[in-house]
């Protein structure tokens, strides 16, 4: 895959910025030009349109998921159930610095994104299903990494990880409601014992 030229990052970076600030709708390319220092024509050369550029910011919020959070709480030579509840307190302290640097609980781009645009871009609720998809299978993974060890007996890793992400988003969107960090520090941490049976 061919590394992405400075113009098209700095698109790519203005939007992820100022869409997570703010939402899909307030944001205009004009103002995703402006923020990013480059012209209309530059734009339109990278994106046909502000949905295709959406969708490619989706795709870094994942990358940057996978590595920054989910990558980092495996770092660790852990046992499964510890390396998921790691999760829960990075996400934790990313949603408090986010906090103490904007005044605002930000939530989860993916889940702020299909609240509010699910029932009306399906190229974007696609993308969106996919990733949440990708995510699910991280989750299932560590669940069938903990069974195979004997840390957990009976379950459905499959329908436990989809309901662990789940749970995992509506404590976001909850601590986002609330504009408060502790929400997820209280809560979150649950989400390692949800457990779905045979």
């Amino acid at each position: 895959m061919n590394r992405p030229s400075d113009t098209q990052e700095r698109i790519l970076n203005s939007a992820r910025e100022l869409i997570y600030a703010s939402s899909y709708a307030d944001v205009g390319v004009a103002s995703i030009c402006e923020h990013a220092g480059v012209k209309k024509g530059s734009f339109y050369h990278f994106f046909p349109s502000k949905s295709d550029l959406t969708r490619a910011v989706l795709e870094t919020y994942f990358i940057d998921i996978k590595e920054r959070i989910i990558g980092q709480a495996l770092m660790d030579d852990l046992p499964p159930l510890q390396q998921l509840q790691n999760i829960t307190q990075i996400v934790y302290e990313f949603q408090k610095q986010t906090k103490e640097q904007t005044g605002q609980i930000l939530g989860c781009p993916l889940g702020n994104l299909a609240t509010e645009l699910s029932t009306t871009d399906e190229p974007i609720r696609n993308k969106i299903a996919n990733i949440f998809q990708r995510l699910q299978e991280s989750f299932q993974l560590l669940l069938e990494k903990a069974h195979e060890r004997g840390d957990i007996t009976d379950i459905n890793t499959e329908a436990t990880a989809a309901a662990m992400l789940a749970y995992f988003e509506g404590v976001i969107m909850m601590a986002k409601t609330r504009n408060d960090a502790e929400v997820v520090k209280q809560l979150l941490p649950a989400m390692v014992n949800i457990r779905i049976t045979q």
